[in-house]
């Protein structure tokens, strides 16, 4: 037994208080919350934006003026030269056609208040030459869809005002042409070293990397402490090496086929361009954390990762929603960045559901940056083919972000429109992207010929100088650095390169994935452990006491207050009949008051689907909120948080992944609304859930709870689909798995049980995911109940529960099953009071308890068959991975029992359900008919 947990005297001693006497609602008196609930999104108040009358004044007098300026600004981007190979077709904008406005181009106007830029009096004919230059040019904006008007007038005089006024110094201009030339050089190194290695290069998006350059600079000036980045394929190894110092030596290992982590850890690994990365990197005197995300190859399937790592983030950094400033908003400390590719933003459904979770209670991040690192083609699909709307960027108007959009052959534009967009995003906390207009130089890959599907494109690229080569002209041209310069640089880079290539056969990489708030964990064990979860009788009544313990003032509903309130604390009372939903509650309260966080989120997880949870309540008066759990005691350190989540299940689930890998302190639970709906969130589970710690050392001790059970709901919400999880995991079929297995799950039958389980996830030195086949019948099934005395110190989950109803020596058939389908099994030997057969749960799927099985076989000596019985279809659920560890592992044929294979979950007539379900028990306990 080992346990990593202890009370405090204090809590003990407020506990012989006898608090169970005191009626519930004199037990808290504070801590009301408004819908948002603890935790949840906090913007930044709004304000009334009021015109200077004066400004007011001017506009009418020259309304015709400010019809062609607000014509620009909504239009002029549809002409704007963003197109750095020149083959874009020009477009027709009939809303500039000065003769629409009854303008003269010699009339003058007094511009106060209509144009930020230039001079105050102009000429109608100077007015459009100056409009042309700032909506027609190599940058552009896109903000007549924001929302509200204060935003629309700042960001049109920000914009306006900035223009050709964020001059760079000649000092930051060398910087940046030598950093693209070393980035450049960078790209020509691996063409030249290793010609048959997808890289993915940057080049004709060097000036990408001006844009990273201001974000980290700009977030030094805000005081933002950290920055998550996602990133896909595309310049990712040379952002890596040149900005985030990256050792290029493990590039180059990976290269040539090495692994990029050291011998002593148990990891599998992942593809060149899924490399990633944590540092601080210093400006002038103040520094910022970056973190680059790993990234699967399913381009946009980072995003949700990211925001839910920055959320993380700020919750223990205290960040906007988690401070106790009334003044701090949401991303004071912590800034998310997500890298896009043109054609996957416009096409991936991940993009827009992370959109939306952009300003949803408990899933903003205070505004996230976004930058379009736009190829003008996707794979080998032209642009026009990829996409119905004009821009790929189109896809964030559905949540009002402005659009910066700037050619890629001026530098410094793009930090120009970097620092716009960083000056928006800490101005209004909102989600603000930059459309890089660029190209591809080579391939999707660099093995690939683009000329087989681009030939004009290409025929353009191959002509053309690339742009480090031109900006690094135009550095020397206006006399800032000299030529010898910029060639030494490119030199001392390539220098460098070639020393760490060197390296390759003696270096010896360094894991870092049990640093920071990761150290004191360890990699899961090889050999199962047990781990005295239990809790002391006492304390559980008071935590079940407190979680329905409401304020006077609070108007429950009847219902609620009858049949949850006071039926919860009449079971903690007697100690016994404790349902599903009070061993939460316990399980999350003796957490929270341990000083672990507690996260809950999916569609209703305050209510529960199936109205059992209420771990809010809801003033039936007032429509506030209160959340008991978070009132536990004034020692209180951890706290709960309840995220009714938006109507999604990749992105929200990808969100409380990536808030999982932050924080171990955290324990995340995702429920689905019924166990099937995970499968729109599979991608996720895939290449994260399941995969994450194998490819990337990374722990992550998310809970799936998936809502499961044949209960004749139809094809759909009846099966969790139990085999594909088992299929994903890595559990042997001819050896003993041990704790370390990629996942566990578990079919569990009592509330103790899931009890012992959420609380074994926190209080284990290290993090699985755990997939929960989760109950719907049991919740109020009064069979399916547990006591207090199954939770108290000494207890644990149990892999297996043998039967104790029956006398061993009697058992002659024994029934291996799992999940709820043990009551009807249990249900029907009753009534037929077959005491020669033996019905035996198996609890956990995986890790498969071997040695738990073994000795419960030894105990039926005189069993003559073994079967295993399953309410699921017999190509779904446990069936095709019991059969296998049974016959290998415990040498043990098992008779199926169980539905015939069928294509869907489950037959969509009553009666034809019904009539199934009768045939598998009356089978189960039928001699086998065929021997």
């Amino acid at each position: 037994m080992m346990t990593f947990y202890k009370f405090s005297r204090s809590l003990k001693a407020y506990i012989e208080l006898s608090i169970l006497k005191h009626k519930a609602n004199d037990l808290v008196t504070r801590c009301y919350h408004t819908k948002e609930g603890v935790f949840g999104y906090k913007p930044s108040k709004p304000k009334e934006y009021v015109l200077d009358a004066a400004i007011s004044n001017n506009r009418i007098n020259h309304s015709n003026l400010v019809r062609l300026v607000t014509a620009y600004r909504e239009h002029g981007h549809k002409k704007a030269n963003i197109d750095p190979l020149g083959l874009a077709k020009p477009m027709l904008v009939p809303e500039l056609d000065l003769a629409s406005y009854g303008l003269s181009e010699t009339n003058t106007h007094n511009l106060h208040g209509i144009l930020y830029h230039g001079a105050q009096q102009a000429t109608t004919a100077e007015v459009v030459e100056t409009l042309e230059k700032l909506y027609c040019g190599a940058m552009s904006i896109e903000y007549h869809h924001l929302h509200e008007f204060e935003e629309r007038e700042w960001f049109a005089q920000k914009y306006e005002q900035s223009f050709n006024t964020n001059v760079l110094s000649p000092e930051r201009k060398v910087d940046y042409a030598k950093l693209m030339l070393k980035c450049q050089a960078f790209d020509l190194f691996l063409a030249n070293k290793f010609t048959t290695v997808k890289r993915y290069g940057g080049e004709g998006a060097e000036s990408m990397m001006g844009f990273f350059d201001e974000v980290f600079s700009s977030s030094c000036e805000f005081d933002v402490e950290d920055v998550v980045m996602c990133m896909p394929h595309r310049g990712r190894l040379n952002l890596l090496a040149t900005m985030l110092e990256f050792p290029a030596v493990i590039m180059f290992q990976k290269m040539k086929g090495l692994p990029e982590f050291p011998p002593n850890v148990d990891c599998k690994g992942d593809v060149l361009s899924h490399l990633f990365t944590s540092v601080d990197l210093k400006y002038k005197d103040k520094s910022v954390h970056v973190s680059l995300i790993p990234n699967p190859s399913h381009l946009e399937a980072n995003n949700p990762v990211a925001a839910g790592k920055a959320r993380a983030k700020q919750q223990y950094e205290q960040d906007g929603a988690y401070s106790d400033d009334p003044d701090a908003v949401q991303g004071d400390k912590v800034l998310c960045v997500q890298i896009h590719g043109d054609a996957s933003f416009a096409g991936q459904g991940i993009v827009p559901e992370t959109a939306h979770l952009a300003y949803a209670p408990h899933f903003s991040v205070g505004g996230s940056l976004h930058l379009i690192v736009n190829n003008q083609v996707g794979f080998t699909t032209e642009a026009h083919m990829g996409r119905s709307s004009l821009y790929s960027s189109d896809v964030g108007k559905i949540i009002g972000s402005p659009v910066i959009r700037v050619n890629g052959d001026f530098p410094e534009q793009v930090i120009a429109a970097t620092k716009l967009a960083m000056e928006y995003r800490q101005r209004f906390r909102k989600d603000i992207i930059i459309d890089l207009m660029c190209y591809r130089r080579w391939g999707h890959n660099e093995m690939d010929d683009p000329s087989f599907t681009q030939p004009l494109m290409y025929d353009v690229i191959r002509n053309r100088k690339s742009i480090p080569d031109l900006y690094a002209e135009k550095v020397i041209n206006e006399g800032h650095c000299s030529s010898q310069e910029l060639e030494e640089v490119t030199e001392q880079w390539n220098s460098h390169i070639n020393q760490e290539i060197a390296k390759v056969d003696s270096h010896v990489p360094k894991a870092k994935h049990l640093e920071s708030q990761w150290s004191g964990l360890v990699q899961a064990p090889h050999e199962l452990t047990e781990w005295d979860t239990g809790v002391a009788t006492d304390v559980l009544q008071y935590i079940g006491a407190r979680s329905v313990a409401v304020p006077e003032s609070l108007t429950v509903h009847p219902t609620l207050l009858k049949m949850h309130i006071g039926k919860r604390l009449q079971k903690l009372e007697k100690g016994t009949d404790i349902d599903w939903a009070t061993a939460e509650a316990l399980a999350m309260g003796s957490l929270l008051y341990q000083g672990h966080n507690v996260r809950i989120s999916g569609q209703d997880v305050g209510r529960g689907t199936f109205s059992h949870r209420h771990a809010m309540l809801v003033d039936q008066n007032t429509d506030e909120m209160y959340i008991p759990l978070n009132d536990l005691s004034a020692e209180q350190s951890g706290h709960l948080e309840i995220a009714n989540s938006i109507l999604s299940e990749e992105a929200v689930l990808g969100f409380e992944y990536g808030m999982s890998i932050e924080n171990p302190r955290t324990l995340v639970i995702w429920e689905a609304q019924f166990g099937d709906f995970f499968n729109g969130a599979q991608i996720i589970i895939d290449t994260y859930v399941t995969s994450g710690e194998a490819k990337w050392l990374l722990q992550s001790g998310l809970v799936m709870l998936l809502p499961h059970g044949m209960d004749g709901a139809g094809p759909e919400h009846s099966s969790s689909k139990i085999e594909r999880f088992l299929q994903q995991c890595d559990s042997k079929e001819d050896g003993v798995d041990g704790d370390n297995v990629n996942i566990h799950i578990v079919n569990p039958t009592t509330p103790a049980q899931y009890f012992h389980l959420l609380r074994r996830q926190q209080i284990r030195n290290f993090r699985k995911p755990l997939i929960v086949i989760a109950p719907k019948t049991l919740l109020r099934l009064p069979a399916a109940v547990s006591s207090l005395s199954d939770m108290a110190p000494g207890s644990t989950f149990k892999p297996i529960i043998g039967d104790n109803s029956v006398q061993s020596s009697d058992v002659e058939r024994v029934i291996f099953c799992s999940g709820k389908h043990y009551y009807a099994l249990e249900n029907h030997r009753e009534k037929i009071k077959a005491k020669n057969t033996a019905i035996v749960r198996v609890e956990s799927l995986c890790p498969f308890p071997t040695e738990q099985l073994q000795q419960e076989i030894k105990n039926y000596t005189n069993a003559k068959e073994y079967l295993w019985c399953q309410e699921e279809q017999q190509n779904s659920g446990a069936w095709s991975f019991m059969a296998p560890r049974f016959r290998n592992l415990l040498n043990t044929n098992l008779r199926y029992v169980g539905r015939g294979p069928l294509s869907m979950p489950a037959v969509g007539v009553g009666a034809w359900h019904q009539k199934e379900a009768e045939d598998i028990i009356l089978n189960a306990f039928q001699p086998d008919k065929s021997s």
